[in-house]
C-alpha cells in the first residue's frame, strides 16, 4: 500500500454513517459516503480506482472482523491517479476473492450491533491515518 501521505490526497470510500458523521466537514478529507452500497461494492469501487491509477492507502481487509459479518467498509485511496501499481491491483482483486469465499450471513442486525460494527470500522480507519478517533467521537 502507499505511504500515508498528505491527508488532502485522501479519498475515503465508505458506507459507514459514523465515518461520515465524525470525519466529514473537518476540512482534511474528501469523503464519498455511499450508504446504499455494501462491503463488496466498496471493495469493487476501490479496485476500479486502483486500476485507474489511484494509490491504495489502507488495507482492504484490515481488522479481524470477517467481511461477511459486518455491513460496513471504509477504505482510503488517493483523490488523483498517480500511476498504476500492480501490487495494489492484486491486493484489491484478492480482497474481493476473499470476500466472495465467505457465505453471506443473512440475519437481522439490531441497532446496537450495527453501531458496534460502525465503531470498529471507524476505529480501524482512524488508526490507519493517525486520526484521533476519541476526539472525533466527542464532536
Amino acid at each position: 500500500m502507499g505511504t500515508i501521505g498528505n491527508p488532502r490526497d485522501y479519498l475515503i470510500l465508505t458506507n459507514n454513517p459514523l465515518v461520515q458523521d465524525r470525519m466529514d466537514g473537518r476540512g482534511l478529507y474528501t469523503i464519498r459516503f455511499e450508504p446504499e452500497r455494501g462491503f463488496r461494492e466498496i471493495l469493487v469501487e476501490a479496485r476500479d480506482l486502483v486500476y485507474a491509477g489511484h494509490i491504495l492507502y489502507t488495507h482492504p481487509l484490515a481488522g479481524s472482523v470477517k467481511p461477511n459479518e459486518t455491513p460496513y467498509k471504509s477504505l482510503i485511496v488517493s483523490i488523483e491517479p498517480h500511476g498504476f501499481d500492480a501490487q495494489h491491483a492484486e491486493l484489491m482483486s484478492n480482497a474481493i476473492a476473499v470476500f466472495d469465499k465467505f457465505k453471506p450471513i443473512s440475519r437481522e442486525l439490531g441497532e446496537g450491533v450495527l453501531r458496534d460494527f460502525q465503531l470498529i470500522d471507524y476505529t480501524l480507519l482512524c488508526g490507519a491515518i493517525g486520526f484521533d478517533a476519541a476526539a472525533g467521537l466527542s464532536k
